[in-house]
């Protein structure tokens, strides 16, 4: 959830509600400022009031970046749109051409991406595979065509694809 607080955006990561002894009950957040990216913690009391932010959500295709830039299109619309890396963060590390990401937008300007659960890539680069280690829970680091490196088994060699998770940057399996 996106919530506009002292006229600012924040996405919420957890919520805990509290009520100590004899005292009144608050609600202990974790909350992440969309536009410095800085995470911070508040305790709201029942009498504060914050607006749920209306966001637009639109499904778009990762196209190209060049160097600064990273460009998506509309998959409605064809239109095309310009997100920068601050924007992106992490995610930068996932984005492959062709990629359908889901981009949140607040009166107008694009606020955050929501990747799929999975993306596969392809590996770049890893030691040899060793002969006959199939079943083991030995790894290995792997670059891959982003620039990200993951853990992968020993039996992944380069220019095999690999589906990764996006939300923990782990191996799942052969894709």
């Amino acid at each position: 959830m996106v919530i506009k607080f002292n006229q600012e955006l924040y996405s919420i990561f957890s919520v805990f509600h509290r009520t100590p002894g004899n005292l009144r009950g608050f609600v202990q957040a974790k909350i992440r400022n969309l536009r410095s990216g800085t995470m911070m913690e508040h305790r709201f009391s029942s009498e504060d009031k914050v607006e749920r932010a209306a966001l637009e959500e639109h499904t778009m295709e990762y196209l190209y970046d060049d160097g600064e830039c990273y460009y998506f299109m509309n998959s409605a619309t064809f239109e095309q749109t310009h997100l920068t890396r601050e924007i992106l963060g992490d995610a930068i590390q996932y984005l492959v051409p062709q990629l359908e990401v889901k981009v949140e937008f607040y009166e107008g300007k694009p606020i955050s991406v929501e990747l799929p659960a999975t993306v596969n890539l392809t590996v770049v680069e890893t030691e040899p595979s060793l002969r006959g280690s199939t079943v083991s829970n030995v790894t290995k680091p792997a670059k891959l065509e982003t620039g990200l490196v993951v853990q992968v088994p020993p039996f992944i060699s380069p220019g095999e694809k690999i589906r990764v998770s996006t939300a923990e940057g782990t191996y799942q399996e052969r894709a």
